[in-house]
This record gives C-alpha cells, structure tokens and sequence, in this order.
C-alpha cells in the first residue's frame, strides 16, 4: 500500500479511498496506482457497500507524475504497467463507486470518472484531457465512454482539443450530479455511497451491469488505447512534447513563470517534472 494512498473503512459499508500527494498535486506514481487497485480489488473480495474516490487539499489529481510514469514505460512491462493494471481493475470494479471532485482533475483524474457510479464536483474543479496536447492518445476507456455520455462532436471537441472544462459544465453535460460547496463535497458523496451501499445487493448489481452495456466492447476499446498508447509515447511527436512540457516545468521552478501557464499539466501531469500528460489547469481555464 503506498504511503500516498489512505484507505478507510466509513459508516455505512463505505470504503473511503484518498488521494494523499498534497505537495505533488495528487499526481499519480505506480505505487499509488497500485494501492488504489488493491484497495478497489479489495472491496470486491469484502463485499463492501460502495467506494468513494477522493483527493485532498482542494485537488483531486493532476495526472500522472510524469518522470515515474515514464521510468515504467521505459521497462517495456506493457499491459502490465500499473496504470494500465489500475484501469483493467477500474473497469471491472463490481462494487459500487463514487467519485467527490475537487480542483484539478486532469487526464487520468477526468478519465477514471467515467468509470463512476455517481460523481460529484465543486465549483472550483477543473476536468481536462489533453492527452493530444502531449502526442498521446485516451486512455482508462475514454475514447468509447465519452462519446457515449456527451454525443460524438462534443466528445471530439474535449478529447482533440483538450479544453478544459469545470464542475457547472460537467454537470450540464451529465458528467456530473452535483455541483457542490468543497465542505458539502465528501460529506454528500459518502451519504449516497451508503444510500448505494443499503440497496438490495443483487438488484443493484445487474442495474449497473444493464447502464454499462456491452462489457466486450470496453474492454476492447481499453485494449485499443494502450497499444496506441504504448505506440504515442515512443514517437518524436511525444517525446517533443513531453520535453517541452518538462523544460516549462523547470523554467517555472527556476522563477521563470511559463508564459500563461501555472505548474498544471496537460494529461495527467502536475505541471512540473510530475506527471504524464494531465495538469495545466487553472491556467489554460482562464485562457480558454
């Protein structure tokens, strides 16, 4: 279990799990994924109620961190990577899940809600995907979920565009339930986790299994991500990006604020050396 990660058991059959990076923006290692996996596995074998997924100190995650993320790639582990390992258990998850948004929500931190149950978010979240920003591609399913929540040309314009959106605009476009107060967040997200968690079990199970639809059809479309995935990242195309990325991050750090841009990524990455593809929120927000 990563020392990143904090999972704990709450009223009502609940499983609370918490993103804890605070210094990193909750960008996402392999431990972590990992941790977050065991403890999703986990609440499948116990029989938990329902599961909520959280972050901490006002973001949710900014994505992968970005210099682990690419270390991993670099061993040529595949589909064993853990973040592909994360989102194969992601996907089939049985128990029920919720998800309570705050702030930065990019890449993986956007994707993995699609996964969800219930979601709810907060005036100051922001969603992004811009994996095409980094020469990448979607990833935890997205390419198929996304255009069957939002329509086709609402899809492609958040996925090829990578705009950002926030909490009001994920609600709008059934991406959300609730736009909610930061201190009303996890508070509402766990009182529906346990209203989920007291539902006949059985019932409960073959309602999600009907809205999810065909299962072969995800799975495929996953597998299809990651081998373009795995492709995208050894191309010039990303590696010009993300170096791109990386010399933006040190310039910030080095008190040379990047011209429009705060330390977010674009996929994932919290905007300094952290994270694959998924941070530059707040600023691309105001630019957009």
């Amino acid at each position: 279990m990563s020392a990143h990660v904090a999972v704990t058991a709450e009223a009502g059959n609940v499983v609370l799990v918490r993103l804890a990076r605070p210094d990193k923006k909750n960008a996402l290692t392999g431990a972590m994924y990992d941790a977050v996996r065991e403890a999703l596995a986990e609440a499948d074998r116990s029989g938990a109620g329902a599961v909520v997924l959280t972050g901490s100190d006002g973001v949710f995650t900014a994505g992968n961190d970005l210099a682990d993320f690419l270390a991993v790639s670099e061993g040529g582990s595949g589909g064993a990577r853990p973040a592909q390992r994360f989102i194969r258990q992601l996907a089939g998850t049985q128990t029920p899940l919720v998800a309570a948004v705050d702030g930065l929500a990019i890449g993986v931190g956007t994707t993995l809600t699609l996964h969800c149950d219930l979601v709810f978010a907060t005036a100051r979240t922001t969603f992004r995907m811009p994996f095409v920003d980094l020469g990448l591609v979607p990833e935890a399913g997205s390419s198929h979920l996304l255009p069957r929540r939002v329509g086709h040309l609402k899809a492609a314009e958040l996925l090829l565009l990578g705009d950002p959106y926030d909490g009001a605009d994920a609600v709008r476009l059934g991406l959300a339930n609730a736009l909610l107060a930061p201190e009303d967040l996890l508070p509402r997200a766990l009182a529906e986790a346990a209203r989920l968690a007291g539902k006949p079990r059985d019932a409960l199970t073959a309602t999600r299994r009907l809205l999810r639809g065909d299962r072969a059809a995800l799975t495929a479309a996953i597998d299809a991500e990651f081998a373009a995935f795995d492709m995208a990242l050894t191309s010039p195309e990303a590696k010009a990006a993300i170096q791109a990325f990386l010399e933006r991050g040190r310039g910030s750090k080095k008190g040379r604020p990047p011209s429009g841009e705060q330390h977010h990524q674009a996929d994932g990455c919290e905007g300094r050396r952290d994270e694959t593809g998924e941070t530059r929120s707040e600023a691309h927000r105001s630019n957009s």
